[in-house]
């Protein structure tokens, strides 16, 4: 059997002695996938600064959206408060034609027309107020709500309840449950003893 030639020693230039371990695929693979794991730092550095780029756009674009959305609802809430009565104004037009139309008719008209046509104009108006949600408060017999109603002043009643209502001087309105308007009222006090 022939001897293997000893490899040479790198710092001293001897040949060193063999440990028997020969360089095999395996341990080359390994070896180049560590030096592949080590990425240089302008590689990562490149990579950090393209990733910072592509959550810079993400953030530009999300930022855009937002700003639309902002200036959308903006003039969304413009329309709305410049629009909201459109239906509203729209239906009491009827209404204005049947005030027309009846003052048209007046000159030659007797009173129970002319009566007979402002019914029915404020007939038409209550149903298109009522469309819209707006009720009447008219609380008369019922007891005094202050809440709802508001007292101008007291008078005896015999009829009625003391601390009801016993003449509604003006009748009160509500829109969908809120009062636009109390109804001004006249509350019954007690009768007076001696009477």
């Amino acid at each position: 059997m022939s001897a293997e030639p000893k490899r040479p020693d790198v710092e001293t230039g001897e040949a060193a002695p063999e440990t028997g371990a020969e360089p095999t695929p395996e341990t080359d693979a390994e070896e180049s996938s560590a030096a592949e794991a080590q990425v240089s730092p302008e590689a990562a550095l490149a990579e950090a600064q393209a990733k910072a780029d592509e959550n810079w756009n993400l953030y530009l674009r999300a930022a855009a959206e937002v700003e639309n959305i902002r200036k959308r609802a903006t003039r969304d809430v413009e329309n709305a408060h410049r629009f909201a009565l459109e239906n509203f104004g729209r239906e009491l037009l009827s209404v204005v034609d049947s005030l027309e139309m009846g003052l048209a008719a007046a000159d030659g008209a007797d009173a129970d027309a002319l009566r007979e046509g402002s019914e029915a104009t404020c007939k038409l108006l209550k149903t298109t107020l009522e469309r819209f949600g707006v009720t009447e408060v008219d609380p008369e017999g019922e007891p005094f709500d202050p809440e709802l109603h508001e007292a101008m002043s007291m008078m005896p009643a015999e009829n009625v309840e003391p601390g009801s209502v016993a003449q509604v001087v003006q009748k009160g309105y509500s829109l969908n449950g809120r009062l636009l308007r109390p109804a001004r009222v006249i509350v019954a006090a007690e009768p007076p003893h001696g009477a």
